[in-house]
C-alpha cells in the first residue's frame, strides 16, 4: 500500500510533496525532527508498529492517517493519547469510497433482515497471500456493522468453509456466530461478500476492488481533508455517511 500511495501521489504530479519515506531500510530516520518536516503522515505498516508510529506523530505534532489493521484493540488508549497531545488521527480499516458505501448498505440490509429470521447470513473475504491478518480489517468492520443491527448474531467466527452450514430457522432462538471464510490467493486486491440465504432465495452484496488504487486515493484524500483539524476522524466524517 505504501508503494501504491507513493505512485498515486507521483501520478497526480505532487512528487515534491513527499518529504519523508520510511521503510525497513531506513527506520532510523523515523525521528521527531524528520516528522516535523511534514504536514501529515500516512501510516500503512504492520499491527506491531502502527501504534508506536502513531505516538511518534503525536509527539511531532502532525496529523496521521492510519490504514494499518489489527491494532484496534488499543484504540481507546490511542484516542486518549490523541486528546492528551491535542493531536489528529484519521483511521479506517479501508479507505475505499466504494467499501464505505458497501458498509452503509450492509447496515441498512441488516436492519431489514432483523425481522426476517429465515435468512442465514454468512461472509467471505479474499485477499492476496501477503495479507498479514485474517479475517481482514474490512471483513471485521463489515461483521461489526451487521452485528450491530442483527440480533440473532452475537459475534463473528472465522471458519475454513461454509459447506453444510444449516440455514437459520424460525425455531432457532439462540444467537449464533456470524461465520467468516477468509481466503488467501495470489495477486488479488480484495473481495468481500455478504450473503443472506433462505430456503427459497438469497441476497448477495459484494465489493470487489479492481486494484489498490482506490485505497490509495482515499488515504490521500483523507490526508488533505485533515488540514486544520484536531481530534479523531474516520471515513464517515469525510464522506458524510
Amino acid at each position: 500500500m505504501g508503494k501504491t500511495i507513493e505512485q498515486f501521489i507521483i501520478d497526480q504530479g505532487h512528487a515534491d510533496e513527499i518529504v519523508l519515506k520510511i521503510t525497513d531500510a531506513n527506520i532510523d530516520e523515523l525521528t521527531t525532527a524528520n516528522l516535523k518536516k511534514a504536514d501529515v503522515a500516512i501510516e500503512f505498516t504492520t499491527p506491531q508498529s502502527a501504534v508506536p508510529n502513531i505516538y511518534k506523530c503525536f509527539e511531532a505534532g502532525i496529523p496521521v492517517v492510519v490504514g494499518t489493521t489489527a491494532w484496534l484493540d488499543k484504540l481507546d488508549e490511542v484516542k486518549a493519547a490523541c486528546a492528551d497531545k491535542k493531536g489528529t488521527l484519521f483511521f479506517s480499516p479501508n479507505f475505499s469510497i466504494g467499501v464505505n458505501i458497501f458498509w452503509a448498505v450492509n447496515q441498512k440490509l441488516a436492519q431489514l433482515m432483523n425481522t426476517q429470521p429465515q435468512y442465514e447470513v454468512t461472509m467471505e473475504e479474499i485477499h492476496h497471500t501477503e495479507k498479514l491478518d485474517a479475517p481482514s480489517g474490512t471483513a471485521v468492520k463489515t461483521a461489526e456493522v451487521i452485528l450491530k443491527d442483527l440480533s440473532r448474531k452475537q459475534n463473528w467466527q472465522l471458519t475454513d468453509g461454509l459447506k453444510g452450514t444449516p440455514l437459520h430457522t424460525l425455531s432457532s432462538k439462540t444467537p449464533s456466530p456470524l461465520l467468516i471464510v477468509a481466503k488467501r490467493e495470489p495477486h488479488v486486491p480484495g473481495t468481500h461478500t455478504v450473503k443472506y440465504e433462505s430456503d427459497v432465495d438469497f441476497i448477495e452484496i459484494k465489493h470487489e476492488a479492481k486494484s489498490r488504487k482506490g485505497f490509495a486515493e482515499g488515504a490521500v484524500l483523507a490526508a488533505r481533508w485533515l488540514a486544520g483539524k484536531k481530534g479523531v476522524f474516520d471515513m464517515k466524517d469525510l464522506l458524510g455517511l
